[in-house]
């Protein structure tokens, strides 16, 4: 998590020093998600964004949910994991938004963050004989629902990106497991998580594609 932490703040200072965090063309530099350009083959802007913030506010209050969430999911469900959670969640996210949203720049970790909301939602429906559980995946299903309502209202905020990872992190955490605990639908539940999420992801690459 630190190093990811790391990885935006240098990031932004890149931004900062390359003429602005809220110039359109440095964000483009930096690798922001602009749909005419991952349909011409730029791919890695599904991933890139993650890294890239606009303007300071944003970088902040993504690095300190980052830091404060990140660091209790990291430490509950273990580095390789949260490695792959938090990514793969990006990920969906920029598809999401690939495929439903408009043209706009688009960037930041929310998507990422998103997805961790969604571990925590996911393993109070899977462990739901847990108190702990039970009752954090209840508050973080409140906490994504009030920032989803407010992204209807707000401008410039990408909420396709938000249910994107909020999915992804929810599908991908029953997928991985936690470590040394068996779901207890076993396999079946993993398998059929995992084949969702890839098949919702191509999906999505391919609307967003043809669109």
């Amino acid at each position: 998590m630190l190093l990811i932490l790391a990885a935006q703040l240098i990031v932004f200072a890149g931004e900062t020093f390359s003429g602005g965090s809220e110039n359109g063309l440095v964000l483009l530099q930096w690798g922001a998600k602009f749909n005419p350009m991952v349909k011409f083959g730029q791919w890695w802007r599904l991933i890139t964004p993650v890294f890239v913030h606009i303007g300071f506010m944003h970088i902040l209050v993504n690095s300190f949910t980052l830091y404060y969430i990140g660091g209790a999911v990291e430490e509950m469900i273990g580095h390789w994991r949260f490695f792959l959670v938090y990514f793969l969640s990006a990920i969906s996210g920029n598809l999401m938004s690939f495929a439903f949203g408009g043209n706009a720049l688009s960037a930041g970790a929310s998507t990422a963050l998103f997805g961790l909301f969604g571990v925590y939602i996911a393993l109070g429906i899977v462990f739901d004989d847990s108190y702990y559980f039970k009752q954090t995946g209840r508050q973080f299903l409140m906490l994504a629902g009030l920032n989803l309502i407010f992204d209807v209202f707000a401008q410039g905020i990408d909420i396709w990106g938000h249910i994107g990872g909020l999915v992804g992190g929810f599908l991908l955490i029953i997928a991985f497991a936690l470590p040394g605990q068996k779901l207890r639908k076993g396999v079946i539940w993993q398998i059929g998580a995992s084949a969702l999420f890839l098949a919702i992801c191509a999906f999505l690459y391919w609307l967003g594609m043809v669109r």
